[in-house]
């Protein structure tokens, strides 16, 4: 007696068992991808802290800001100022102003928003190491800047608070780790769009 062989598909239950699985695959990548981008949000957020952290430990050790050689309060307004040798005179002090998260780089500057009479320092971000190189945030890079923005501000509108979104670049200098906003009658409000170049992030005080 001979056994006729015969092809046998899958069955309904079997087809959504193999559809649950793949299912499950997918969400499980998407999950692991979803922890990295917070795990490097928040990294982006530390090293911004620590910049802060760094930039009181110094006041409280010589009396004056970073970058601030006059000692009138204002970052960055003399052209001897010098954050990054100031800096350097701290433990634990970075080596360089730059932080990279993946395919992204950063770069951190002290200095004042510009705002005259009396110009409020301030921490910016831009993703340039010169001015001119500073263009605007691509859709991925400006949701670190609004992770950051709500971390601190509760939202994130970079319109208000004390993160702010500026599309103007800062004029910044890679030797002095100095990065100061010019032209501005107040301080900057712009919304996170496809036009921001720059986070501000007001770390002395909230601007008015």
């Amino acid at each position: 007696m001979t056994k006729k062989s015969r092809e046998k598909g899958f069955t309904l239950i079997e087809l959504a068992i193999v559809l649950v699985v793949i299912g499950i695959i997918i969400g499980a990548i998407l999950k692991g991808q979803d922890l990295i981008e917070n795990a490097r949000h928040k990294k982006f957020a530390n090293e911004i802290k620590l910049w802060d952290t760094l930039t009181w430990a110094f006041l409280d050790r010589k009396g004056r800001f970073p970058g601030d050689g006059d000692r009138d309060g204002v970052i960055g307004e003399d052209a001897g100022d010098n954050v990054k040798t100031d800096l350097q005179t701290l433990a634990n002090s970075p080596t360089e102003n730059s932080l990279t998260l993946g395919s992204f780089r950063f770069y951190l500057w002290l200095g004042n928003d510009g705002v005259t009479p009396k110009p409020k320092n301030i921490l910016t971000i831009t993703n340039g190491a010169t001015t001119a190189g500073s263009v605007a945030f691509s859709s991925d890079e400006l949701a670190y800047m609004e992770s950051f923005d709500a971390s601190i501000d509760g939202v994130s509108d970079g319109a208000a608070g004390r993160v702010r979104g500026s599309n103007s670049a800062p004029t910044v200098a890679s030797g002095t780790w100095v990065g100061t906003l010019t032209g501005l009658a107040a301080p900057p409000a712009d919304a996170w769009t496809s036009a921001t170049t720059a986070l501000v992030y007001y770390f002395d005080r909230k601007p008015e």
